[in-house]
């Protein structure tokens, strides 16, 4: 059985908060919801790491080189 936290001023605001802007985020953000092996998934985070880059910037910079912008 999964027993709850006990609810606090704070975690009742942010609940409240998140459901008034769940819309709002869905409207201006999405993920790919995408598996890949572990073992890429590490490598890619060691590289990132090294790089000093985000996720979210690698995609970017991928997607720029590829299409020949960048």
């Amino acid at each position: 059985m999964v027993t709850r936290k006990e609810d606090t001023s704070k975690r009742v605001a942010r609940r409240k908060y998140e459901e008034k802007n769940k819309e709002l985020r869905k409207e201006k953000n999405a993920n790919f919801q995408t598996m890949i092996p572990r073992e890429l998934f590490e490598e890619i985070n060691v590289f990132l790491t090294e790089k000093g880059m985000t996720k979210v910037d690698f995609i970017k910079e991928a997607y720029k080189t590829m299409k020949g912008n960048g």
